[in-house]
């Protein structure tokens, strides 16, 4: 009997010691890596796409809350990224078109030390980044290490930053970002050559012309465009394929059960209707999120998140409870219904110098209102990163009204544009002066009003749009 007593006493120690090791554990910071890819939308096999080939992606999300309905500020570069540093609207940060746009875009002075690398540094961690920081002044970020290089060059890129994971004493901050699957290059090319079907050696499989089918955005069933699609889904591959030897390096680190995992995209697929508008194919994007002590699981939420959300969700991981202004709220919200969105907005100034169209779009559970600020002024792109679909429509006797009709509407569009994503989820219908549609479009207005309002939007007045357009070059 003594004996039990003492091996019960013994027993309850070591329990007593394991409770304490985490309870230790869980007042600890956690590390965070945020993984960016660059064009990416929907193209994944966890979001259901059934040509994509991205397993690494797929497995992530058996341990993530994914989320059906994640959105980025603005469907460029650029300004993207600036919502995602500083939890801001690109019309509140500054970063209205890219850095490179050669006419001084970039975020305002006073978020210098708002950033999330600023942030987290002060709170005693260590920060990293790998591949385009594209947000200015860049030389304010407080990086303690710019891991460059190619970063299409997944194998190299993955040993480097598993360096930066083995010699982390503290908690960490590290955002990976990669080229794919950008064109490669800037001027026009042939699908091969703006989308490579392998780069050193990846993917080992890619797809051939017959695998893929058109994008359902676009509908456009031409030899030509099937062909860049089924390059970009290769490139889709290859990100997919970094990704998971960035993960087998964290895990090497032994830093896989203590880090809070990201995965976004900065904006949908570089193709006509996707990137540069505020169409679904353009600002909606995959978004995984794996919270050790929150979502580790399996688990699809339908809430309205946005990329401002980012900061405010890394704050709270890390503990850090300073006083922060952002215009987005932590994606641990999205775990009680009553705390999520009823609506959510994206917006579009620039993408380069020009043409400033600038475009501000709500959404609801069901409806989505697009209001074109300068539709009866100017028309908007009708070609990104030399993707020739529009010409290949409207040149092509044989493609339907409707095609033609959404694609120019998509070059010059009416004031404003209403879609139901329910019945018409990639946005070919437009409803705007539809009789039965008329309740909604009047909340979605007024929404989107509040929002402006809410938010200070300079382009509520004619004077902010005639300020903004200052940067514009013709």
């Amino acid at each position: 009997m003594a004996f039990l007593r003492f091996f019960t006493i013994i027993i309850l120690l070591n329990f007593s010691v394991i409770i304490s090791a985490i309870s230790l554990n869980a007042d600890e910071p956690l590390n965070i890596l945020l993984i960016t890819a660059d064009d990416m939308g929907m193209q994944l096999g966890c979001y259901r796409d059934t040509a994509a080939k991205t397993p690494r992606l797929d497995t992530l999300a058996k341990r993530s809350r994914l989320f059906e309905n994640a959105y980025v500020a603005q469907a460029s570069c650029s300004p993207s990224r600036s919502a995602m540093f500083t939890g801001l609207y690109p019309h509140t940060n500054g970063q209205y078109g890219l850095l490179n746009a050669g006419v001084g875009f970039q975020i305002h002075e006073k978020l210098y030390d708002k950033t999330i690398p600023a942030l987290l540094k002060e709170a005693g961690y260590t920060t990293g980044i790998s591949g385009k920081l594209h947000v200015g002044p860049e030389k304010t970020f407080p990086f303690d290490e710019r891991i460059r290089g190619d970063s299409r060059d997944v194998k190299v890129i993955a040993k480097k930053i598993g360096e930066f994971f083995k010699a982390s004493n503290g908690p960490f901050f590290f955002m990976a970002n990669y080229s794919d699957p950008h064109v490669y290059g800037r001027s026009p090319r042939p699908p091969k050559e703006a989308f490579p079907t392998q780069y050193k050696g990846i993917p080992k499989s890619p797809l051939r012309v017959g695998e893929v089918s058109a994008f359902p955005f676009q509908k456009l069933d031409h030899p030509e465009e099937i062909e860049r699609i089924t390059q970009y889904y290769n490139a889709c591959s290859r990100f997919d394929a970094g990704v998971g030897l960035l993960l087998d390096e964290l895990q090497a680190s032994g830093h896989s059960e203590d880090t809070l995992i990201l995965f976004v995209s900065d904006h949908g697929p570089p193709f006509y209707r996707g990137k540069t508008t505020c169409y679904e194919a353009g600002a909606k994007v995959p978004m995984l999120l794996h919270w050790p002590g929150k979502f580790e699981k399996a688990d699809r939420s339908p809430a309205l998140v946005s990329t401002v959300d980012i900061l405010p969700t890394f704050l709270e991981a890390a503990g850090i409870q300073k006083d922060v202004h952002t215009q987005g709220r932590s994606l641990s919200t999205s775990l009680d219904p009553a705390q999520c969105r009823n609506t959510l907005a994206t917006e579009f100034h620039y993408h380069g110098s020009s043409p400033f169209f600038p475009r501000r779009s709500i959404r609801n559970e069901r409806y989505k209102l697009i209001h074109n600020l300068l539709a009866n002024e100017k028309s908007a792109r009708t070609s990104v990163d030399g993707d020739a679909a529009y010409e290949l429509v409207m040149k092509d006797p044989e493609q339907s009204s409707e095609m033609r009709q959404a694609y120019q509407r998509a070059a010059t569009p009416p004031e404003y544009e209403l879609y139901d994503l329910k019945s018409d989820p990639w946005e070919f219908k437009n409803l705007f002066d539809d009789p039965d549609h008329q309740t909604i479009k009047a909340q979605l207005l007024s929404s989107l009003q509040q929002w402006q309002e809410e938010t200070e939007d300079p382009l509520l007045t004619q004077e902010g749009i005639q300020s903004m357009s200052r940067y514009e070059k013709q």
